[in-house]
């Protein structure tokens, strides 16, 4: 494998700009045009008569749920401790695929499903199985199928893993973000180091192969000997792939992000340290450097495809997977094609 570019810090500070989000292309500013009903079913059969038969399809449902807020966070969510919406969530997303699959001139082909959030382990473990139980009951399963889940350490039971591991699910992606008391108390998730231990030696213990985890640089009050002992921790923990992201800071969209002071977020200069910091011990404990903001172990498939060159990068992240078509259903954005 190519060894990584190294880049200077003259070269970074030079492009530090805000930047729309990387996960599609265009990114999301730039689309511009609209396309109406009509043109969009037929986009919609056309894509799936050329994709379905030969590669699949992938599935990403969001599942926006969370128990309590975290002030960091961007994504679409909704904050509640009233779990009764998970009924009315699901009956929502029942017709969304039905109206989906009325679209299909036969069964489709999953070759991939994420469940992404919001918290998705806010769901019960009956809800989940009622939830992909639904998807699948019409559909064929591909025989290179890859079905992943985001799990909050909090809250993801034995019983959640047993559920999604029996459904087929063999990774699931913990929120880490950050280990330190006082930057998980200024972004309000309360989340020790055990509870991080427990669900990924529970996963493991099922028999999921891939155990993912999160971390965030550039939060607020993060320190180079703070973001230091994170990673160790985390290296103790031995997960499969790390994704460790860049903290983006968008008070205007995310109105939550205003609940703690921006003076206590790092420099420009100090998150870059940061970033490099986590990437040194990282790569020192044979971590390899995938892309962008992921490195993965050599025994998983993320490097193994990096090796050959079948790595591929859909709108959920970094995948082996190749599918044709990406639906996502309730998710931010309705519909985005990967050719």
């Amino acid at each position: 494998m190519k060894e990584s570019l190294v880049i200077s810090d003259a070269l970074v500070q030079k492009y530090n700009l805000p930047v729309p989000r990387y996960t599609s292309y265009p990114t999301v500013p730039y689309w511009h045009e609209h396309i109406g009903v009509h043109d969009w079913k037929q986009n919609v059969q056309q894509q799936f008569l050329i994709h379905n038969s030969t590669k699949g399809i992938s599935l990403y449902i969001h599942l926006p749920f969370c128990e309590s807020l975290c002030t960091y966070c961007g994504c679409n969510k909704k904050i509640t401790t009233n779990h009764k919406v998970e009924d009315e969530y699901l009956i929502a997303i029942e017709k969304e695929w039905e109206l989906y699959k009325a679209l299909m001139h036969e069964k489709p082909v999953i070759r991939e499903i994420h469940l992404g959030g919001g918290t998705p382990t806010f769901f019960s473990p009956q809800n989940l199985e009622r939830l992909i139980t639904n998807i699948l009951k019409d559909a064929i399963v591909h025989p290179l199928h890859e079905f992943s889940i985001e799990g909050h350490p909090n809250n993801t039971t034995k019983e959640h893993l047993e559920t999604l591991y029996n459904l087929g699910f063999r990774r699931i992606s913990y929120g880490v973000q950050d280990n330190d008391p006082k930057v998980q108390r200024v972004i309000n998730r309360i989340q020790p180091i055990e509870n991080v231990a427990r669900t990924t030696a529970i996963a493991r213990a099922i028999g999921f192969t891939s155990v993912n985890y999160d971390l965030i640089y550039g939060l607020p009050l993060q320190t180079v000997e703070s973001i230091t002992t994170t990673i160790l921790q985390t290296i103790q923990l031995k997960p499969d792939r790390i994704a460790f992201y860049s903290y983006a800071h968008v008070p205007w969209t995310s109105k939550a992000q205003r609940l703690f002071d921006e003076h206590d977020l790092p420099p420009a200069e100090v998150k870059l340290q940061l970033y490099k910091k986590g990437k040194e011990l990282l790569t020192q404990s044979g971590y390899c450097d995938i892309g962008m903001d992921h490195f993965a172990l050599q025994h998983d498939e993320l490097y193994k495809a990096r090796l050959d060159g079948t790595l591929h990068r859909n709108f959920m992240g970094y995948t082996t997977q190749h599918a044709g078509m990406l639906i996502g259903v309730k998710s931010i954005s309705a519909l985005i094609f990967k050719t």
